[in-house]
């Protein structure tokens, strides 16, 4: 349940921008600003700063692990109301300081009561597998490669089992929150070469999609039944489940908010 959105205002004497943003996840070591490694968020920040001092720290509608790519984040940023560049200039002027592994796509004023992460009530991740024999350089770094055959239809019977509300223990890495979720969506899409993974949900816990997508591969492959997934689920031990695939086939794809 959300908050009232009267709730979500910037700060007295601020005004609030709503961006969508996009990069490339081998450059960063995630979102989250880190001390010792460049994020996507520090790097958005820096370059907003050139722009106008004292603007506040971005806000996105997901905390994206290492690694991870997005093809558009909702983005929030608190910029001081006298902040003279109009918005329609907003996303050439801050990619002029961006480097080429970040964009912002579009800039706006947000609406009222927008908040990126708050206000947020789906978001949605993809990822792709290469489909095929050999490597292909193109896609290194962008898709898993996975040079053996695949059943869709087994995967996608899998998947049913797991959408809904259920408690994913069993599919993330150790975490302190309560590990109940909703799942709305998840489904294999095969396609010459490259399939994805499509994934639907309010929130997620740390890993859970890499989690997902590793345990659809095992059934894919014909090494676990589609049935033994609910089992699995069920049983809450994460070393039941498959092992989380790698970050660079997982893409933050988009995100939903109220009208």
């Amino acid at each position: 349940m959300h908050a009232d959105r009267s709730t979500y205002a910037p700060p007295e004497g601020f005004t609030r921008l709503r961006l969508t943003v996009a990069w490339d996840g081998a450059a960063f070591a995630g979102w989250q600003s880190q001390p010792n490694a460049p994020s996507a968020q520090d790097t958005l920040h820096h370059a907003f700063t050139a722009l106008t001092p004292g603007v506040f720290r971005p806000v996105a509608a997901g905390r994206t692990d290492a690694g991870v790519h997005a093809e558009a984040m909702p983005v929030h940023v608190d910029a001081p109301a006298d902040f003279a560049l109009p918005p329609a200039r907003l996303a050439r002027a801050l990619n002029a300081h961006l480097p080429p592994t970040l964009a912002v796509l579009d800039a706006a004023p947000a609406p009222g009561g927008f908040h990126a992460r708050f206000s947020c009530t789906e978001r949605r991740y993809v990822y792709r597998l290469l489909r095929a024999p050999q490597r292909h350089p193109l896609w290194q770094g962008r898709a898993l490669h996975v040079p053996g055959p695949l059943d869709a239809g087994a995967m996608n019977a899998a998947a049913t089992r797991l959408v809904g509300t259920h408690d994913f223990a069993a599919f993330a890495t150790q975490e302190d929150r309560q590990t109940v979720r909703e799942l709305r969506a998840l489904s294999v899409h095969p396609a010459p070469g490259v399939w994805e993974v499509r994934v639907a949900g309010e929130s997620f816990l740390r890993h859970m999609v890499r989690g997902l997508v590793g345990t659809l591969l095992l059934v894919g492959a014909g090494r676990l039944e589609p049935d033994a997934v609910a089992d699995i689920l069920a049983s809450r031990e994460r070393a039941r489940a498959g092992a989380n695939v790698p970050a660079h086939g997982l893409y933050f794809s988009g995100a939903s908010y109220p009208d």
